[in-house]
């Protein structure tokens, strides 16, 4: 109530203002036969007209103001209409301050949700769609700014979709193929609100497939081990039941011990993958020497292929690699090994070493055998894939070794190329990066120097 009393005084000294200068005039204008206490009331009158029509102005200054845009200062009067201008002002600034504010965290939430992995959408009672993110829009093939108030099971026509929303079943994920046909989604549907839903979608495709990769691992291994613990409970019924020959024992003994061998070949080998894949990557500064891991695939493969296959060695003498021995000997040996099992007495195989342009290297297995049919090559490196496995299980292999050189050449940050042709031979190369691969000492320097060292 600050305002009230300046307000009355302002007004009382205009009237007595206006009475006194009546006052006046009519003391003057007694010659005319007027009375001064006439003028007086008329001049009271006056001054106080004129106060409240100032008073008016300033009324009507405000109000123009609060009708424009409010983005200019309050008029800045005395009195009454200045104070509750000024307050008028503050208040609007602060709203404005505190809208801004709201803008702002609203802004830096829905950012938030944009970064999100997951697909977000807002559903209203009607199930149109208030608002999606990039990643939501993404995953049901939708646009996040023309589709906005449609209703998303207009737009999302999956059967499982449709019923959970019609249905209200928010229990459980919803998992189904995706608009676009190559991917799955996982999709979480909450209430909130009055009748809103939010809506969480997140693409599953890769855990479904190591799921499935998973599953047909396991049926696999089970597969693999049962066909030899099959016959070998075959054959240890037929020793126990029937009266063999000493030859006919001898046979049987020597096939346990074929179905034994498999199977340890493919626990083996199934161990090896999962040190592969469960150790960390072998270290870049631990550096090896090429020939030397070569001239012991080359001989271990000499020995498997007994003077059948016609076995060359070029290139490495210079090369040194980064990364672990163990590792690569059991790549560069299965490469070897295939090569053996598939390719015909009398053929050749060339182990080589050779450098890229850019610094990298191949290490490369060739042979002239059978060859592989172009639609198979794509998957060779797959757990248990055979091109025959019928072939495959005669050769003794388990299915595993390209998986085993694939998981190598990624741990020394390299790949594997296949190259084949039906009839003509096929070609493996582990290709490793500049990083891994340097030239050394050549071996029979590096030999020569040893012995002056230890001569010495």
């Amino acid at each position: 109530m600050s305002w009230l009393l300046p307000r009355v005084l302002a007004t009382v000294l205009a009237m007595l203002f206006g009475a006194a200068l009546g006052w006046m005039v009519g003391d003057a204008a007694q010659v005319l036969g007027s009375a001064p206490w006439l003028l007086a009331a008329a001049g009271a009158t006056l001054g106080v007209a004129g106060a409240g029509m100032v008073d008016a102005l300033r009324g009507q200054r405000l109000m123009l103001w609060l009708r424009g845009s409010q983005r200019s200062d309050a008029p800045r009067n005395s009195g009454f209409w200045g104070e509750l201008a000024y307050r008028i002002e503050r208040s609007l600034r602060q709203l404005e301050r505190s809208a801004d504010t709201e803008r702002l965290r609203l802004a830096q939430f829905l950012s938030a949700i944009e970064a999100s992995p997951n697909g977000v959408m807002l559903l209203d009672g009607e199930d149109r769609i208030d608002w999606l993110n990039a990643v939501a829009a993404e995953h049901f093939g939708l646009n996040p700014q023309r589709d906005r108030q449609q209703r998303v099971t207009n737009l999302v026509r999956a059967p499982a979709f449709v019923a959970c929303m019609q249905e209200a079943r928010f229990t459980e994920p919803v998992v189904f193929t995706a608009p676009n046909g190559r991917s799955t989604l996982s999709v979480v549907v909450s209430g909130y609100g009055d009748g809103m839903k939010l809506l969480l979608s997140q693409d599953v495709t890769e855990r479904e497939r190591s799921d499935a990769m998973r599953r047909d691992f396991v049926a696999n291994v089970s597969h693999e081990i049962r066909t030899p613990l099959t016959v070998l409970s075959g054959f240890v019924e037929t020793l126990t039941d029937l009266p063999l020959s000493e030859r006919e024992r001898q046979r049987v003994l020597s096939l346990m011990a074929q179905q034994t061998d498999r199977m340890q070949a493919l626990v083996g080998d199934l161990l090896t993958l999962a040190q592969l894949e469960g150790s960390p990557r072998p270290a870049a500064d631990r550096w090896l020497s090429v020939a030397s891991l070569l001239q012991r695939a080359l001989a271990d493969a000499a020995a498997l292929s007994a003077g059948r296959h016609s076995l060359t060695l070029r290139g490495g003498d210079d090369a040194e690699m980064a990364g672990s021995e163990r590792e690569m000997l059991s790549a560069v040996g299965n490469l070897m090994n295939n090569a053996v099992r598939y390719t015909p007495d009398g053929g050749g195989i060339e182990l080589s070493w050779d450098w890229r342009d850019d610094g990298a290297a191949e290490l490369s297995v060739v042979d002239s055998g059978v060859g592989i049919a172009r639609e198979h090559l794509g998957r060779l490196t797959e757990r248990f894939y055979r091109v025959d496995s019928s072939r495959s299980r005669d050769t003794g292999g388990t299915g595993l070794g390209l998986a085993i050189v694939k998981h190598v050449a990624q741990r020394h940050g390299g790949e594997i190329d296949i190259q084949s042709e039906l009839g003509k031979g096929s070609t493996f190369k582990i290709v490793l990066p500049a990083v891994r691969v340097r030239h050394g000492m050549p071996v029979a320097i590096a030999a020569n120097a040893a012995s002056v060292v230890a001569s010495a």
